[in-house]
């Protein structure tokens, strides 16, 4: 009995020891967490502080040569120091500690008001590097999906699509574009530099691709003449997959470029506003316009289709002006990439040439 005694008082005691050490770990823990966050938000001041600094002093270049009391030369010197600058915080540990871009309400109506902003900065490279996969994964896919239709339509299905195949191929398609959507905003909010319009885009994309599912994809008689439309968007589906394959391949390469120049940082994804190999430019660029005014082409296709009466569903009326204001889209944007990568390297031509001549 004493033994069961003794035996019942010392786990009493080990009991009480526990409870002591759990509260002594809360009490540390809170002290850590209280100390940390007394840091973090001084570290976030200090980071607010940069920031302003930098526009402040990009407002004063301005102003300065303005009123031609700045060297031009100087000017851009300091400006790309000031953008170095700005890198060497978006780039690093410091970033965590910026202002977070809104996330916006598309990831709110599908995440919820969760933050989807990464405090370690690997994570958030892992981020970008999963977009780069989903990316060529799905450039694949892009060309695949409607090359696999339109060689079936032509061997086997006798020039007359089914309805299922083709709904199967929008439904990818309304899978795909979300999801390049949803990643977008996501790395918008880890302070990558995506332009809105592809944002933008992806979102006209995506509610095409959902009003065309209900789309009725009608067969014999007079297939060809009804499906023409179809016809056309597949053809053009192909282009723009071969375009995505291109682009992946050249705007990350340009994007590496800058990234060792130190004029963009590791979380920015590929838009090709850059600098770089002219070879690979001129390769791509008339494929980006030559698809643009094919885009633009099946959307004039559509809406002749149904103001003629062949196809009088109002789903390729919607789809044709869709498209038309997409390629117009794509076209000015393309045409604002191409002027700032004229601007970029009429920039480094002067700097190389202040160099030589010291």
């Amino acid at each position: 009995m004493e033994r069961v005694g003794e035996s019942a008082s010392e786990v009493e005691e080990e009991v009480g020891r526990v409870v002591e050490q759990a509260r002594e770990l809360q009490e540390s823990g809170s002290s850590l967490i209280s100390r940390i966050t007394n840091e973090e938000q001084s570290l976030r001041q200090k980071a607010n502080s940069i920031e302003s600094s930098i526009r402040r002093l990009r407002s004063l270049i301005n102003s300065l040569l303005s009123q031609k009391l700045l060297d031009p030369k100087l000017a851009d010197k300091l400006e790309e120091d000031l953008h170095r600058a700005r890198c060497i915080i978006t780039d690093g540990d410091a970033a965590a500690f910026l202002p977070a871009k809104a996330q916006g309400r598309f990831l709110r109506m599908f995440l919820g008001p969760i933050n989807v902003r990464a405090s370690r900065k690997d994570v958030q490279l892992k981020v970008k590097e999963e977009y780069n996969s989903y990316r060529d994964r799905t450039a694949f896919l892009f060309l695949l999906f409607p090359l696999t239709l339109l060689i079936l339509r032509s061997w086997i299905w006798e020039g007359c699509l089914p309805a299922f195949p083709v709904q199967l191929y929008e439904a990818w398609l309304l899978f795909l574009y979300t999801g390049l959507a949803l990643r977008e905003n996501i790395l918008r909010a880890n302070g990558s530099d995506i332009r809105p319009w592809w944002i933008y885009h992806h979102y006209c994309a995506m509610i095409m691709a959902l009003v065309s599912l209900t789309w009725e994809i009608e067969g014999q008689p007079n297939c060809a003449q009804k499906q023409r439309g179809v016809e056309l968007f597949l053809q053009w589906a192909l282009m723009q997959g071969v375009a995505m394959l291109l682009q992946n391949r050249y705007q990350r390469q340009r994007l590496y470029t800058r990234i060792a120049l130190g004029k963009a940082n590791r979380m920015d994804v590929v838009w090709g506003e850059t600098a770089g190999v002219d070879g690979q430019l001129w390769v791509l660029c008339p494929i980006l316009f030559l698809m643009q005014g094919f885009e633009a082409y099946v959307g004039l296709q559509l809406l002749k289709t149904a103001l003629a009466g062949v196809v009088s569903e109002w789903q390729v009326t919607f789809c044709g002006i869709i498209l038309i204001l997409m390629a117009i889209g794509n076209f000015i944007n393309t045409v604002q990439t191409l002027m700032a990568k004229s601007r970029f390297k009429a920039k480094m031509k002067r700097t190389k040439s202040k160099q030589e001549l010291n």
